[in-house]
C-alpha cells in the first residue's frame, strides 16, 4: 500500500498579509514621491511666469516712459502682484559732475497665500540721461 502525501502549494494567509502590507507601503511611498514631483513642477512654473513678468517690467522701465523717481505696481493674470521702485543711485566714488545719471531699477513679484508667499526680485542699474540734455 502506498501513501500519497498531500502537500497543500499554496501561500499561507500569514505570507499573504505580509505582502499584502510590503505592497502598501512601497505603492504609498511611490505616490508621496510622485505627488512631490508635480508640486515641485508647479512652483517651478510660478516661479518661471514671475520671473518673466519680472524680466518683461524691467524691459519696459526707462524705455516707454523715461525713468523717472518712483514707483508703480499691478497685479498679472489675477495671482501676480508687482513692484516697480525706481530711485537715484548713489556711488560716493564718483564725481559731482559726472556726465550721465543713473537711477536703480527694483522690480519684486509675489504671489502665493500668506504661509506660502514666495517672491521674484530684480534689480539693476540704468542710465537715465545725460545732465546736458536737461
Amino acid at each position: 500500500m502506498k501513501y500519497v502525501m498531500n502537500k497543500n502549494k499554496g501561500f499561507s494567509l500569514l505570507e499573504i498579509l505580509v505582502a499584502f502590507t510590503i505592497m502598501a507601503i512601497s505603492l504609498g511611498i511611490v505616490l508621496k514621491i510622485f505627488s512631490s514631483g508635480v508640486n515641485t513642477a508647479v512652483i517651478s512654473e510660478d516661479y518661471i511666469i514671475a520671473t518673466q513678468i519680472a524680466e518683461s517690467l524691467m524691459a519696459k522701465t526707462g524705455v516707454e516712459e523715461p525713468l523717472a523717481v518712483g514707483q508703480s505696481s499691478g497685479t498679472d493674470n489675477d495671482k501676480y502682484q508687482w513692484l516697480v521702485k525706481v530711485e537715484n543711485y548713489t556711488n560716493p566714488e564718483s564725481e559731482e559732475d559726472a556726465e550721465i545719471e543713473l537711477m536703480t531699477v527694483q522690480v519684486t513679484v509675489k504671489w502665493g497665500d500668506e504661509q506660502n508667499a514666495r517672491t521674484v526680485e530684480l534689480n539693476t542699474v540704468k542710465v537715465s540721461h545725460s545732465k546736458d540734455d536737461k
